[in-house]
């Protein structure tokens, strides 16, 4: 009967916790780790507080082909393939400490606003791991940057152009981008005091037309014509209670 390592079973739970708090799913640790499910499970709990989520695995080579997509994933995979080449971490270790790196670099302003979820996903970094393994994917060299780019396998090379150097025609105008905008300039505006500027030349205007409005209308303009009259002769006329005053003074 085969003793199991103690030392062997602790690296895999410090692997397993790192790759929990990086968001990995259960699946991907059952694939990478030898502890049991219910295990896994209880760990997981422990590290997020919460159930593991349920559901298949994103499985789809085509995600990574689109702009913003391709573009992170290149620079997780350049990442990867350094530190698994010239490092004494591999496989998995090297995908926790390539990941670690990417969203490091993501949160520091490669396109990922803050507060948001980073566009490659931990589950969808170690499924494009598998790909490349799998002979799926290629790089293949851009021939305006000469970098590497992720491309589909037996792609052809020639006049290979990256998303980089030739992004869509609306990459980077979506809604959620326009929102975090509109919701830090609203922040901004609030912070420095514009906001209280912008609402009163808004109010203002309005109330200034309204009153435009009441004294134009023809209910209000023997009122407002009344009015004018009693400022104007309010000097030098009394007013017919303190003409009656001064008769019976008399």
């Amino acid at each position: 009967m085969s003793k199991k390592s103690v030392a062997k079973e602790a690296e895999e739970i410090l692997l397993a916790t790192d790759m929990i708090q990086l968001g990995a799913r259960l699946q991907v640790l059952q694939a990478e780790t030898s502890l049991s499910y219910d295990r896994l499970a209880r760990l997981y709990r422990e590290v997020k507080g919460c159930s593991p989520p349920k559901g298949m695995l994103p499985f789809s080579v085509d995600w990574f082909m689109t702009w913003l997509p391709n573009i992170h994933s290149t620079v997780f995979y350049s990442i990867y393939n350094y530190i698994d080449t010239h490092t004494p971490a591999k496989k998995s270790r090297a995908l926790v400490e390539a990941y670690r790196l990417y969203a490091e670099q993501a949160d520091g302003g490669l396109g990922t606003p803050p507060g948001e979820e980073l566009v490659l996903s931990f589950t969808r970094a170690w499924m494009l791991i598998r790909f490349f393994d799998s002979n799926l994917l290629q790089l293949s060299h851009c021939e305006r940057c000469k970098g590497g780019f992720i491309a589909h396998a037996h792609d052809p090379q020639a006049g290979f152009v990256c998303a980089i150097c030739r992004p869509p025609p609306r990459a980077g105008k979506t809604r959620k981008r326009r929102t975090a905008t509109a919701s830090s300039k609203v922040a901004n505006a609030g912070n420095s005091g514009d906001l209280v500027d912008e609402l009163e030349s808004t109010l203002v205007p309005e109330a200034k037309g309204s009153s435009s409005k009441a004294a134009k209308s023809p209910v209000g303009r023997p009122r407002a014509r009344k009015a004018s009259q009693a400022l104007s002769q309010g000097g030098m006329e009394a007013s017919p209670v303190a003409q009656s005053d001064a008769l019976s003074e008399t």
